[in-house]
């Protein structure tokens, strides 16, 4: 890998989040002689293979994310849009991770239109809302602003331990959880929602982890302190470990990113 950064910029449409396209140098040294790094280096060569032999190279994307941001939903869907459109392309792996807009929220949960109307200010309240309303309904979605908000470390445990049964599984708890807090109004830190949520999609052990508030913590910290510690807005994408993607962007950008990936394998 060449130590110096190597920085590519695209322009961006007008949208709310910002474009910014990375691919970065890294220090870390392979030791050959490893067994373990032996191992993880055959095991990634045989998953590029396989993807290889179907004719389509592979795209690694790891999300930070929180599941009360309504431009993570945004950039789901758009990721989504991008990945059907280049399915005969690429094979898709979608991780998602830890990130929190509101660390300090109230397990308990406020109302909404309460929270954001004293965070933003009526005026900007009610713009923000008319504008994500525009913006869900573009994507086949009602924006619903009823319900309440608050800490979502739950709803990342949940996450977390998804991602150990399948990438599927993680994404459709990722869906069934954003549906659910922005189109049907409901609490994701209600512990019966979180369960209904997992069983709904297969998860299992959820209520195990969610009797006992302490489990899983450190696991959410870990991937918190690896994937979002750096950054410091959302979406957060990086496709194949070298190109950051920030915000809600359209999918033709996406797939401008998936492209400059694939000349990275050829």
């Amino acid at each position: 890998m060449p130590s110096r950064l190597l920085s590519v910029r695209i322009p961006s449409p007008a949208k709310p989040s910002a474009l910014r396209l990375q691919k970065p140098g890294s220090e870390e040294q392979f030791d050959p002689s490893s067994e373990l790094n032996t191992f993880l280096a055959s095991e990634h060569w045989c998953t590029k293979l396989m993807a290889s032999d179907m004719g389509r190279k592979l795209m690694q994307i790891d999300v930070s994310s929180d599941t009360v941001c309504p431009w993570c939903f945004v950039g789901k869907k758009n990721l989504e849009r991008a990945m059907e459109q280049t399915m005969d392309k690429y094979n898709f792996e979608v991780s998602w991770h830890p990130f929190f807009l509101n660390p300090d929220a109230p397990k308990e949960g406020v109302r909404k239109s309460d929270f954001y109307k004293m965070k933003f200010g009526p005026v900007q309240f009610e713009r923000a809302t008319s504008r994500m309303t525009e913006i869900f309904r573009g994507l086949g979605f009602e924006f619903d602003m009823s319900g309440l908000t608050g800490n979502t470390m739950d709803s990342h445990r949940l996450i977390t331990l998804a991602g150990h049964q399948g990438y599927d599984k993680q994404n459709a708890l990722v869906e069934e959880l954003f549906q659910s807090y922005f189109c049907q109004g409901k609490y994701i830190g209600d512990k019966q929602v979180l369960l209904d949520v997992a069983r709904k999609v297969g998860i299992e052990g959820a209520e195990e982890l969610l009797e006992d508030p302490s489990r899983g913590v450190d696991e959410v910290q870990e991937e918190l302190n690896k994937y979002s510690s750096a950054i410091s807005g959302i979406p957060h994408f990086v496709i194949n470990g070298k190109y950051q993607l920030s915000g809600g962007q359209p999918p033709s950008i996406f797939m401008k990113v998936f492209e400059m990936a694939a000349k990275d394998e050829a």
